[in-house]
């Protein structure tokens, strides 16, 4: 009897399983480098808290991943010494020292948005005489207006749009929660024109490739990047950013703070797990904490010059 899949027992997102595979081909392939034998033949014995800091260490010094991508990696191999420590008991001492490796301290940089003038930008460089360049501008315009992550982008289906009145998009985010975004007139009107050059069937895919299958995650940065390329032209302060489909993500809920929507609405906007999370655009939002000060009473200081006393200058001079 085949071992039963992970997807069908716990209900993980194929983003988590996807994460864990790779994380075990890295830690086998390690694993078979130094130790000199292939993972068929390998005890559990030998995979122990030693050989995974080792790894951890490899990923950070060998392949210069970020000290996020090393935790992402610890946090798929402790999940599977959780489960073993229910199947193999009597291993639990080397399971609890590998359960025992610390998670990385790291420091979280504000996070990147885009101003109106960007987001304008940006919206008009795709060329809308192309199919490719009407599908480009769909799928900005949602990103920006909707804040939907890149996976919840490229998996949304004809289906997941209601053009009626109250128009959203359906979408399935982290977690499996599903969840409605709202869209504004025009966002409804763009992707009201462009649902007439996909196919009719409910499980179209809304934004697709050349080929008809869905956009890849690389194929959403490519053409990200192509489209900021041009709009730099106009809007010279696009070059100096790093701009990802998560940018765009930042942009949607940046636009909310600045228009005053409750942080507990931007996290249902976005789908976050916890308000908390919706913090890390307070404190990028310098606006905000320059109204704040605008707000306070400043003390009543006048600037003055040093002058320094008596003693200060007999000093200085038996020096």
């Amino acid at each position: 009897m085949p071992p039963a899949r992970p997807c069908g027992q716990r209900r993980a997102s194929p983003h988590t399983i996807a994460s864990y595979r790779d994380t075990f081909r890295l830690l086998l392939r390690f694993t078979q480098a130094r130790l000199g034998k292939p993972p068929t033949q390998l005890a559990f014995e030998q995979i122990d808290a030693p050989l995974i800091a080792a790894f951890l260490d490899d990923l950070e010094n060998g392949r210069k991943v970020s000290s996020r991508s090393r935790n992402l990696r610890l946090t798929a191999i402790r999940s599977f010494f959780r489960y073993a420590a229910f199947e193999m008991p009597a291993q639990s001492e080397q399971i609890q020292r590998v359960l025992a490796i610390p998670s990385q301290r790291f420091t979280r940089a504000q996070v990147g948005f885009l101003t109106r003038n960007e987001v304008d930008a940006l919206l008009a460089a795709p060329d809308r005489h192309t199919w490719s360049g009407r599908r480009d501008h769909a799928l900005l315009l949602l990103a920006v207006q909707g804040g939907l992550r890149l996976s919840e982008l490229t998996s949304l289906h004809r289906q997941s749009v209601c053009l009626g009145p109250g128009a959203h998009v359906r979408v399935l985010g982290k977690g499996r929660k599903e969840r409605a975004t709202p869209l504004t007139r025009q966002t409804a009107a763009v992707l009201k024109f462009w649902l007439q050059e996909i196919p009719s069937n409910t499980d179209a895919t809304v934004f697709p490739n050349a080929r008809g299958g869905r956009l890849s995650a690389d194929g959403v940065q490519y053409l990200l990047a192509k489209h900021v390329a041009v709009a730099a032209k106009d809007c010279p302060s696009l070059a100096r950013k790093r701009v990802t489909p998560h940018v765009l993500r930042h942009t949607t809920a940046m636009e909310l703070l600045q228009a005053g929507v409750d942080r507990a609405v931007i996290a249902l906007w976005l789908g976050h797990e916890s308000v908390e999370t919706t913090q890390i655009y307070l404190d990028a939002n310098l606006s905000i904490k320059e109204q704040a000060l605008a707000r306070t009473t400043p003390p009543d200081v006048t600037p003055g010059r040093f002058r320094p006393d008596d003693q200060l200058l007999a000093f200085l001079k038996e020096l």
